[in-house]
């Protein structure tokens, strides 16, 4: 995943921000760090990035990456007016078990408050998830993801997602380490695949990319290719932006219509 930027201030106080991440508009951080739970961890960039916002002495980095709340940035979203889509938490995950469920029944207000922007929740803590909103209702404009990097850990967290009553779930395939072999799709709205970047990338196969393309369409799931990363498609190496987002001759920006509640209706292309 590519790193989102850093975050602008006013009076002191960080600001939402532009995101480079190509399926998502703003990125919105009331929650900063994280710990390391599977493969996908491995490289993380949000890890990086903090450590480095830390050193420049950046507004709600003082502890670098270690979990922290910022209540002060909770009403961010409240004060734009234009409709946006938020990935929230980039710099986290919401779901971390750090997180209490007061702090993210804060978050979930702030965002049924805010009915005009979409927010993306992407974590790797899906279990998580049905606990959470066992006696809870998932905000209609909410998109909730998971991490599926490989099958002994991505896998098992589909089934933890397809429990929420969610307008969307989706599921983010990236860095995909390895063939994920047969997946279940039922219930889930949007798959985003990509390789991974940086200097320790792990390569990413064609034949996996293509085999998840082939599933998603199938199962009526908008398919989004976000990028191959460090390796190419023909598995070298070079810089990302040289090896693209094409894959079989063409770029992959399907999205799930908001509030998809059917297959019918469900793709939306871009």
């Amino acid at each position: 995943m590519d790193c989102p930027g850093t975050d602008r201030t006013r009076n002191g106080v960080a600001m939402t921000t532009t995101s480079r991440i190509e399926w998502t508009e703003q990125t919105w951080n009331p929650v900063t760090g994280c710990t390391k739970v599977s493969p996908g961890c491995r490289h993380c960039y949000a890890e990086v990035m903090a450590h480095r916002l830390c050193s420049m002495g950046a507004p709600g980095y003082a502890g670098g990456f270690q979990v922290a709340l910022h209540p002060q940035r909770l009403l961010q979203p409240l004060r734009r007016r234009k409709p946006t889509t938020y990935f929230v938490g980039s710099m986290s995950d919401l779901f971390h078990e750090a997180i209490p469920d007061l702090f993210l029944g804060w978050v979930m207000d702030v965002i049924r408050r805010t009915p005009r922007h979409t927010y993306q929740i992407l974590t790797k803590r899906a279990d998580r998830l049905p606990v959470y909103f066992a006696n809870r209702d998932c905000p209609s404009n909410v998109w909730l993801g998971v991490s599926v990097e490989d099958r002994r850990y991505g896998l098992p967290r589909i089934d933890h997602l397809r429990r929420v009553c969610a307008g969307v779930r989706f599921l983010s395939v990236e860095p995909l380490l390895e063939d994920l072999g047969t997946l279940d799709l039922d219930g889930i709205h949007w798959v985003i695949v990509g390789g991974e970047s940086g200097p320790k990338a792990r390569p990413m196969r064609a034949e996996w990319v293509e085999a998840i393309q082939r599933q998603a369409k199938t199962a009526g799931a908008a398919f989004f290719f976000k990028q191959w990363g460090a390796f190419g498609s023909d598995g070298v190496r070079r810089l990302k932006k040289r090896n693209g987002r094409v894959l079989n001759g063409r770029v992959w920006d399907q999205r799930p219509s908001k509030g998809s509640e059917g297959r019918e209706s469900q793709l939306a292309m871009q």
